[in-house]
């Protein structure tokens, strides 16, 4: 091969590789370059020159973010350290949301303050086309309050999939052939809210917020947005190539499988697809598997 051939080739390399890179929306560097505040700036706090943040709840409000853009398909993924001691009747939630007020689209974590000493319960919803009520919660095994520990929504157009750390503890499968939602039209932001929700958050609102622990405080930080950024290439959320769409993230492996399970036998503490008295019929979706 020729040096100018050589030349082409590398040249023809970068420009796919420049393509690529324009396309899909990589790690943010700081808070402040993919994040706004969108509720009560004075209670959330930069550290580290804004690559870590602290949310803070007090009598007076609580507070929260978002992203400045809104992303079709990717991986979202944020290290979260949650309130320590007694918790009870906060909700620190990290979730993804369309923003339309009809036909909304959402993945929500959402974790449900504790009494001290009592494990700490982390929610997951799913809304798609608008129908939402499809609440699963797992204790966590590990406390979330000694050290960081990180929180990823996995969304192609196979499934999506919440994990903590490497862990996946609930899986929807794409099964619109079987006129079962699946979000997949609109584009949906990243947002994080820290706030009291005592009427329901700690055993369905038994336990009830104690305002003499406050302030409550949760930090985040390595915040990891990969995906279509919309407005961006109109191509990008149907690009095959993208990475989220391979074929090692179109189902879980055998070792994620065996996570998943593990999570569902030892930790999972409810799950609308078996509570008969809400779904007398098993939900469709509950019947697909992983």
């Amino acid at each position: 091969m020729t040096m100018a051939s050589l030349t082409n080739t590398s040249l023809l390399i970068f420009s796919c590789l420049l393509a690529v890179s324009l396309s899909v929306s990589g790690r943010p560097a700081t808070f402040l370059e993919d994040f706004s505040v969108t509720w009560s700036d004075s209670h959330i706090r930069q550290i580290d020159g804004g690559r870590a943040i602290q949310l803070v709840l007090d009598q007076s409000s609580g507070c929260g973010f978002a992203s400045t853009r809104q992303y079709l398909f990717g991986r979202v993924s944020m290290k979260i350290k949650l309130i320590p001691g007694d918790s009870a009747g906060t909700v620190t939630a990290f979730y993804m949301n369309s923003d339309t007020d009809t036909i909304r689209d959402e993945l929500d974590f959402e974790f449900l303050g504790n009494r001290t000493g009592q494990p700490y319960t982390v929610q997951t919803n799913i809304y798609a086309h608008g129908k939402g009520d499809r609440e699963q919660r797992v204790n966590l095994w590990f406390d979330p309050a000694a050290d960081f520990h990180t929180y990823t929504i996995m969304w192609n157009h196979h499934h999506i999939v919440f994990y903590v750390d490497e862990v996946p503890i609930r899986v929807y499968k794409n099964n619109e052939a079987r006129n079962i939602p699946y979000p997949k039209m609109q584009p949906m932001g990243v947002y994080s809210t820290l706030w009291e929700a005592d009427d329901w958050a700690t055993r369905g609102g038994l336990e009830k917020i104690d305002w003499s622990k406050a302030p409550f405080l949760a930090y985040y930080k390595d915040f990891d947005i990969e995906g279509c950024p919309v407005p961006g290439p109109a191509n990008c959320a149907t690009n095959a190539g993208n990475w989220w769409e391979g074929t090692a993230y179109q189902a879980l492996n055998a070792m994620e499988a065996r996570r998943y399970r593990w999570v569902r036998m030892n930790h999972m503490i409810y799950d609308y697809c078996t509570d008969k008295s809400r779904y007398p019929v098993t939900p469709l979706e509950c019947m697909a598997g992983i």
